[in-house]
């Protein structure tokens, strides 16, 4: 047999290991031509078309994805990702959202002027008073929930009781503060200052919100044209920690009664959602509180 017949494999171990060594560094030569799109294609056509990838999500909700493991997620974007899609919830009886009526005329406050507005502390229609309580930066961000991707020129509106658990344009008929409206930027993304809020008997510490598909769509209409009304839960450790420091009237006694669990709101929510509408919240009482949430929509 001829030279230019021999068979690679007939060639010996030291022939075939020098062989295999080449076409390594061949094929990191031909990846690194290729560039990330290129590398992301390649690996595509190794996968077989196999059922081995993972979805992710945002915020503190966990999916659920093809290989049957679950992934905690961040504030950050996710590719192919399919985000926890938030409970609906009631708008509660003091949303001054054009819904219902205060004081014996209809309440609406999202055509107010100055209702757009990222500190929310102080009322803004006839008064100027500003409710007391720790303060507390909320870092809301939202997404299509199909696709974890930011929805920018959002309008979200906010809303919750003060320290004393009493509500602004109901139990309170002259002050509107802690209420306002935002619209997102484009990573999908508004920032509110307002106060960790009280509570009342009945009802775990909450904040209530709505989110339109836009500006024009909050303003010209009423809560009803929302494409999402839902309320976040505020951590039970944190509101304890302010409440024990004094200022909020009987919300230490009227969370000692109640819990997630037996809130006639989330009470009947899945883990997933209780763990998407709960805020991260970090700080202290001296120093107040920072708190971040993801909402699906």
């Amino acid at each position: 047999m001829s030279e230019h017949h021999i068979e690679d494999h007939d060639r010996g171990l030291l022939f075939d290991l020098e062989t295999l060594n080449s076409r390594i560094l061949e094929r990191r030569r031909a990846l690194s031509l290729l560039g990330g799109a290129g590398l992301v294609a390649l690996l595509a056509g190794c996968g077989g078309g196999g059922s081995d990838s993972t979805s992710t999500t945002t915020g503190t909700g966990t999916t659920t994805g093809s290989t049957g493991g679950t992934t905690g997620g961040t504030t950050g974007g996710t590719t192919g990702g399919s985000c926890v899609d938030y409970a609906t919830e009631t708008n509660g009886p003091y949303p001054a959202d054009g819904t219902n009526t205060s004081s014996g005329a209809t309440s609406n406050v999202l055509t107010s002027s100055g209702v757009i507005r990222s500190d929310i502390r102080s009322s803004f229609i006839s008064s100027t008073t500003r409710a007391s309580g720790v303060a507390m930066t909320l870092t809301i961000t939202l997404q299509n929930s199909t696709g974890c991707t930011p929805l920018a020129g959002h309008a979200i509106y906010i809303w919750h009781c003060d320290a004393n658990g009493q509500y602004s344009l109901y139990d309170l008929p002259t002050e509107s503060y802690l209420r306002g409206m935002q619209i997102s930027d484009s990573n999908g993304q508004v920032t509110f200052t307002t106060i960790v809020p009280g509570t009342y008997a009945g009802r775990y510490p909450h904040i209530h919100f709505e989110v339109f598909t836009s500006q024009t769509a909050a303003t010209a209409g009423t809560g009803r044209t929302a494409s999402l009304i839902s309320q976040f839960i505020v951590p039970g450790d944190i509101c304890s920690a302010v409440y024990a420091a004094g200022g909020y009237g009987n919300s230490a006694r009227n969370l000692s009664g109640i819990s997630i669990a037996s809130d006639n709101v989330f009470g009947d929510n899945t883990a997933a959602q209780i763990a998407a509408q709960t805020l991260a919240v970090s700080g202290s009482v001296s120093a107040g509180y920072a708190a971040t949430v993801t909402v699906g929509v």
